[in-house]
């Protein structure tokens, strides 16, 4: 029987941790095979030497967000618990960025921790998971601390529009009224990081650009931080042709579902073919999510799982 204590003095609100009626202990309680209690200041953990060190580990990386403000769910127990599992590690995973109103934004999974550490070290990272592992939003947030780092002098967003065939022309307004249903998810990402006037005063000085991806044709984007979102249903020639748009000083960002290809019958998704023949090349990193990196809700976890499953059989 191992026992370690955890101070708790810097939590003032204690039921940002524990949770209403202590639901957050009890389901590391249950998913450990530990004892928790608070007593004072502390925390006190008990169990056998590798369930007490897992349960430290997830307490001290809940314990930081509750410090910073956040209110812990059952869920992000189960995140930390599901993370713990896989990598080992110790350390609550740093800051990336805060956001307009003063949350901290950090990657929450361990697959969500390898994709952000691919953007900062390498030039083109392409993130590959199924719905609700933070791809776009974590792409995002890494052009907005770029930018307001000056590693770029802009950012450019863009998504292949396959509902309108790429051909916009016939929409009603400009551009950006044209193709901002495609692009919602990407601006509902940057309203959470910053304000709305922040948002159009760089859309104002071309300090952020949105653009379809026939668009990119004939350009060379440097200095830039580029995103381009829903990559599954770009075709293998657009994509070959977004990719060597790729300029001096600058990041490519590549999302996608390849679960979820909208592209017409008969057309092969050219984020399969780019990641087969691009992964192990120097300065290009592909990160693959899966189900175990979902931050949505806890349902959603169970959906990606049953749809990855064997199909249903055919029939009627």
């Amino acid at each position: 029987m191992t026992q370690r204590s955890i101070d708790l003095g810097e939590l003032s609100d204690r039921v940002r941790l524990f949770g209403e009626y202590d639901r957050n202990l009890s389901a590391i309680e249950s998913s450990l095979d530990v004892a928790v209690h608070a007593d004072g200041d502390r925390l006190l953990l008990a169990g056998d030497d590798a369930a007490v060190a897992r349960a430290e580990q997830v307490v001290r990386r809940v314990l930081e967000a509750a410090v910073d403000g956040a209110h812990i769910t059952p869920h992000d127990v189960a995140l930390a618990l599901s993370d713990s599992n896989r990598d080992g590690e110790s350390s609550h995973p740093a800051t990336l960025l805060r956001s307009h109103r003063g949350r901290e934004v950090r990657p929450r999974t361990a697959g969500q921790r390898r994709f952000a550490r691919s953007i900062e070290e390498r030039t083109l990272t392409f993130g590959i998971g199924p719905a609700g592992t933070g791809k776009t939003y974590l792409a995002v947030v890494m052009a907005v601390r770029a930018l307001k780092r000056r590693d770029v002098a802009r950012v450019i967003l863009s998504r292949p529009a396959v509902e309108a065939g790429e051909r916009l022309g016939f929409l009603p307004g400009d551009l950006r009224e044209k193709f901002d249903p495609y692009m919602r998810p990407l601006f509902d990402a940057l309203g959470e990081l910053l304000e709305d006037t922040v948002v159009n005063k760089y859309m104002e000085r071309g300090t952020l650009e949105v653009a379809p991806l026939a668009f990119m044709r004939g350009r060379t984007l440097s200095e830039s931080f580029v995103i381009l979102d829903e990559a599954q249903n770009a075709t293998d020639d657009q994509l070959k042709m977004f990719l060597t748009r790729l300029g001096s000083g600058s990041k490519m960002i590549v999302t996608g579902d390849v679960t979820q290809i909208d592209l017409p019958a008969g057309q092969r998704s050219g984020l399969r073919v780019a990641a087969a023949r691009l992964r192990g090349l120097d300065d290009i990193g592909i990160v693959e999510l899966d189900e175990s990196d979902v931050v949505r809700h806890p349902l959603v976890t169970k959906i990606v799982r049953a749809y990855a499953a064997d199909p249903l059989p055919a029939g009627p």
